[in-house]
């Protein structure tokens, strides 16, 4: 047996075994921030292209095309593209209003997390010196997806809930059902913005609010039929119409009334709704933000303006360097496109 051999044997030193559980950990819950803000981070499809923010990178989409680029820590840019045909086409009932909006964002979701894993994998690579971490594995992945699940539905539904009917047995008059769910309904905006200042406090996620702002503006200057470049890029806002961010708020408006029409009284019954009624509510939220989207000037678009005003918080001015990601990740999914005959036009 030769010396490395011997050695090799020897029990793993203590502070391994530590660096590994924390950076284990560490993941675990950069993995579980970036699915909770997934849907902040999520652009439309109602133009040719949408994208979303990943850790280190942009993931963009294209109608049948799909490809997120992330730097590494080393400054490569490495990519992962795919052919992906809308859920419209494989599927007829995703045609039809009040559903296609499920088919639209539950692909947009499925494509968002895959982004999101190859990004979390690609920020892994390098990120101990002492050993190399695993890769996320499918079964860790299910386990934050249940995880995240669970506290977005105790979070945003089970504690309104709950405090709206602990203060109706102080105030009676919060009793009424308009009253009932317009405050079940401030409690839950009040929740959402109080989360989403709390992890922009956090330096991953403010890096991820600038690849955000950096996805914005390369679809901005995508739509405005310029050159895409990082000098023209640059010049155009972080704010868009079709972000996340704006959908969220119209679904928690959309939410409260939607739970005024419903009868129930008890608590569980109550709770039962608010989580069976989620596909209904998605699905008017999206036909809202599809209507604002092509009618900028009428009433319910000035329901998605909030949107754009929490905007300031949810995208950042990016770097030329994170602008440069963005465009690759465009670039690549605009070549995809044109290699399997999309229409390379604004739709």
């Amino acid at each position: 047996m030769t010396t490395y051999d011997y050695i090799s044997q020897w029990p793993e030193p203590p502070y391994n075994k530590v660096l590994r559980s924390f950076v284990s950990l560490r993941s675990f819950f950069r993995l579980f921030t970036h699915i909770q803000m997934m849907p902040v981070l999520e652009s439309g499809e109602e133009t040719l292209v949408g994208g979303q923010a990943v850790i280190e990178g942009v993931m963009m989409r294209a109608p049948h095309s799909y490809c997120v680029a992330v730097r590494k820590q080393t400054g490569e840019i490495v990519t992962h593209e795919m052919p992906v045909p809308r859920m419209s086409e494989k599927y007829k009932i995703f045609r039809y209003p009040g559903v296609r909006g499920l088919g639209v964002l539950g692909q947009a979701m499925s494509l968002g997390i895959k982004a999101l894993r190859f990004s979390a994998n690609t920020a892994l690579d390098g990120e101990s010196a002492e050993q190399k971490p695993k890769e996320i594995s499918s079964g860790a992945l299910g386990l934050n997806l249940l995880f995240s699940f669970a506290f977005f539905i105790f979070l945003y539904k089970f504690v309104p809930l709950y405090l709206a009917t602990s203060l109706g047995k102080w105030y009676p008059a919060v009793n009424g059902r308009i009253a009932f769910n317009a405050v079940d309904g401030v409690i839950r905006l009040a929740i959402f913005l109080i989360f989403l200042y709390l992890v922009s406090r956090s330096k991953d996620i403010r890096r991820v609010f600038q690849y955000h702002g950096a996805e914005h503006k390369v679809v901005f200057n995508f739509e405005s039929g310029k050159p895409v470049t990082v000098e023209h890029a640059q010049t155009f806002t972080t704010f868009h119409p079709r972000c996340g961010t704006s959908f969220l708020l119209v679904v928690m408006v959309i939410s409260m009334i939607v739970y005024t029409v419903i009868p129930f009284q008890g608590f569980g019954l109550k709770l039962l709704s608010r989580i069976v009624l989620l596909p209904v509510i998605t699905g008017l939220s999206y036909e809202l933000i599809r209507f604002a989207a092509r009618r900028r000037g009428s009433f319910l678009a000035l329901l998605t303006a909030p949107g754009l005003w929490l905007q300031r918080i949810t995208t950042q001015p990016p770097s030329d360097q994170q602008t440069e990601v963005a465009i690759c990740a465009l670039d690549h999914a605009m070549a995809l496109e044109a290699s399997q005959g999309g229409q390379l036009v604004i739709a």
